[in-house]
Formats: C-alpha cells, sequence, structure tokens
C-alpha cells in the first residue's frame, strides 16, 4: 500500500496558555480607588461638621416639644383631676358650725364687759294710796370715760320717773349712777358713774365699747345682740342683717334702722355689735310695730352727732318737724322747688308755733342753705336751744311758690 502523506497535525498537541497578568495595572486601579475612598471620606466627615449645629437645635427642639407637651398632659389631667379632687372637699359638718358659734359668743362674752344693768326704782301709790317701790330694770353699754366719770348709754324709758338708778357692772358690783341728759326724740339717755366709788378690781374688769362704722355692715352681715333683747341681761344672741335701707322719721331726724332675724321683745334693750367686737347698732324695739318680733338697732353713726351732745351734757335742739329731700327727679315731676320738703309739723312745736305749714319747701335755716334732709338735720343739731332763727321756705300759693322767712325759736322735746 502506497503510503500517503498526511498532514502535519502538531497543533493538536498545542498547549494553551494563560494570558500573562498585568499586575501593574491592577494595583493602579487599588490605588485609584483608595484615594476616591478618602477624598470621599474626607468630604463626608466636611459636610457631618457643617451641619453639626443644625442638627443639634433640631434635636433639643425635638426634647423640648415632649416636655412642652408633658405640661399640656399635666394641665389636662389636673383639670380632669379637679373634680375628683373637689368631691373630696370635707362638707360643712355640724361640728364645724358648733366652732363658729363658740367663736361668736367668745367675742360676746368679751363685750359683755361693756354691758350693765341698769335698776330704777320708781316711787308709786296703789288704788287704796298707799305708797309702795317698784323697780324695773334694763341693759346700758359704757361708751365713755370722762371728767373721773363712766358714761353708759340706754334709753330714758329704762329710768322713766325713777327715783333712784343703781348699775350693776359686769363683776356683780352695784354703784348708784344719775341721769347726765336725755333726747325726748330719739329717747337715747345718758347716765353717769363717778369712778372713786368703785374698786380697782372693777375698773379693771369692765371696758369701753368701741364704736364701729356703718359702712361695714350690708345686708347678711353677722352680727351679735348683747343686753337684754329679750329681757334677760347679760344675753348674747347671734344673727345676721336682714335689711339696712329701712328708715325711721322722728322730729327733725331720719335714721336707718337695721332689721335681723334675731328674736326680740317690745320690752328689749341693748346693743348690736360686729364681729371686731364695735357696737354698730342701737336697739330700740319702740321702732318695731310688733309686740313680739325681730329685733331692730338704729345705725350708731347716724346717732353719734345726738350722742356727742348727750354726753357733753348739752340739750337736743328741736324745731319739730318731719322732712324729706327734694330730688332732682322730684322737683322736675311734680314741679316743687329744690329744697327740703316738709312733711309734717308737729303738734304744739316751735315750728308750729313759728307758722310752718304742711308742704312748705326749707331752702336755709339760720342763714346755712339746705338742700337735703341730712344737711337740714345736721344744721338743727348746731342751734342753741332758746335762741330765734330764720328758717327760709317757699310755699305754694295761688300764683305758684312764694319765699317767705319764719322766725322760729329753737326747742328742747321733753
Amino acid at each position: 500500500m502506497e503510503e500517503k502523506n498526511l498532514p502535519n497535525n502538531d497543533f493538536v498537541r498545542e498547549q494553551i496558555k494563560d494570558k500573562p497578568k498585568k499586575n501593574k495595572g491592577i494595583w493602579v486601579r487599588l490605588c485609584t480607588s483608595a484615594l476616591c475612598g478618602a477624598v470621599f471620606a474626607l468630604a463626608a466627615c466636611s459636610v457631618v461638621l457643617m451641619m453639626k449645629p443644625k442638627l443639634q437645635e433640631g434635636q433639643e427642639t425635638q426634647e423640648t416639644q415632649p416636655q412642652e407637651t408633658d405640661r399640656e398632659t399635666e394641665t389636662q389631667m389636673a383639670q380632669v383631676v379637679e373634680p375628683e379632687e373637689t368631691e373630696k372637699v370635707k362638707p360643712f359638718s355640724i361640728g364645724d358650725y358648733q366652732q363658729i358659734q363658740t367663736q361668736l359668743y367668745a367675742i360676746g362674752n368679751e363685750a359683755n364687759h361693756s354691758i350693765v344693768t341698769i335698776t330704777s326704782v320708781v316711787s308709786d301709790t296703789d288704788w287704796f294710796n298707799n305708797s309702795y317701790e317698784r323697780e324695773g330694770q334694763g341693759s346700758g353699754t359704757i361708751v365713755g370715760d370722762r371728767n373721773g366719770r363712766l358714761l353708759i348709754l340706754t334709753e330714758k324709758k329704762v329710768i322713766k320717773d325713777a327715783s333712784e338708778i343703781n348699775v350693776t357692772f359686769s363683776d356683780d358690783t352695784i354703784a348708784p349712777a344719775e341721769l347726765v341728759k336725755y333726747d325726748g326724740n330719739t329717747g337715747l339717755a345718758v347716765l353717769a358713774v363717778d369712778k372713786e366709788k368703785l374698786e380697782d378690781s372693777t375698773l379693771s374688769a369692765i371696758k369701753i365699747m368701741r364704736m364701729g362704722s356703718s359702712n361695714t355692715v350690708h345686708k347678711g352681715s353677722v352680727v351679735i345682740a348683747l343686753g337684754s333683747p329679750l329681757g334677760t341681761n347679760y344675753s348674747i344672741l347671734t344673727g345676721n342683717i336682714t335689711a339696712t335701707n329701712n328708715e325711721i322719721s322722728t322730729a327733725d331726724h331720719n335714721y336707718s334702722v337695721y332689721t335681723t332675724n334675731i328674736v326680740a321683745n317690745k320690752n328689749g334693750s341693748g346693743i348690736l355689735i360686729n364681729t371686731d367686737g364695735e357696737m354698730v347698732g342701737f336697739v330700740m324695739q319702740s321702732y318695731s310695730a310688733d309686740s313680739a318680733s325681730t329685733l331692730t338697732a338704729v345705725n350708731v353713726s347716724e346717732l353719734k352727732p345726738v350722742m356727742e351732745l348727750l354726753f357733753h351734757d348739752k340739750a337736743v335742739p328741736y324745731l319739730g318737724l318731719s322732712v324729706s329731700t327734694v330730688t332732682d327727679e322730684i322737683a322736675d315731676k311734680y314741679d316743687i322747688p329744690k329744697g327740703v320738703y316738709v312733711k309734717e309739723v308737729m303738734m304744739d312745736s316751735p315750728a308750729m308755733e313759728a307758722g310752718l305749714q304742711n308742704g312748705d319747701v326749707i331752702i336755709s335755716v339760720a342763714g346755712q342753705e339746705v338742700t337735703s334732709a341730712n344737711m337740714y338735720s345736721e344744721v338743727v343739731l348746731e342751734l342753741e336751744p332758746k335762741e330765734t332763727y330764720p328758717v327760709v321756705i317757699m310755699r305754694e300759693g295761688t300764683n305758684g311758690y312764694k319765699k317767705l322767712t319764719c322766725k322760729v325759736e329753737a326747742g328742747i322735746l321733753q
């Protein structure tokens, strides 16, 4: 067989070799990446440092907001809790009421050192013309210390027709007293006891009553009645003022009257004090219409001018007119001159003798202009009994009001 020439297959025996690695390029890339990372890290750090203050402010704001929210929550919780706490408040009990009454009675007991019992001895005869003596009792209040004498305020009815007057002090000491002066209009009377007739122990036991202001008295005010509002002396009764706008019209004066819810009788006497132990009202049951009713008292502040005259042994001037103020409204509505309107002229009074009439309008007294009932009262108290003064009036006639002058001699009401 003929031998053929075969192609050379040496390429089958060739070995495929790996491509040679380029180590230099790899290291370049690694170095480049590391450099970029370092640059990025440096940039990131710079940004963080620049934003740090703002981040801190934001964090503080976030921390503050929850605190404010907490305060709001606490306030809401407190508002919710309040009703529960209110419900837990201890209700006013009988014990609390008793404690208040005890305190009021303590004030009354202290003020009772200014209260005295007045005993009047009256000589009289019976149907068979037999002579006998009877005693009357009432209360009085020590209101002053002048010229070595204690001044005691009471009512004239307590010592009416008395031939002998004795005063019993809070320590049961008895001493004789004499009448200083009295006012026939209000019924106020002032007695005097010589201090020389009293022991030092008695003088240290008694006290001068302090005068209070009517400005502190209003409807609902707590008051304490002392004296003998029910007929028994050294009583202590507590209550409230029920009205302060009542008024009584007496000769030449108008007085405010306090009414209370304290039970009293027609013959009751004494005073009203406030919770400071000050005298604010003088009990005058004669101005009460009922024989057995609640206690009434006259405003002490308005009685002071009369009391001062009596303390100084001076008579209270008297003209004898019941008056009221002609206000602007009344003057316009009824076409009456402004001044003091005469409601009534007392029988046999100095004013009646001088010719004054009901319906007259007084415009001046003793040369002083008067435009209200209060001004008229103040001027009258300045007059001297038995002295004659001009009283200028406006009197209505057929042709309207005409000015007239009356001469009035001031008197004393017995």
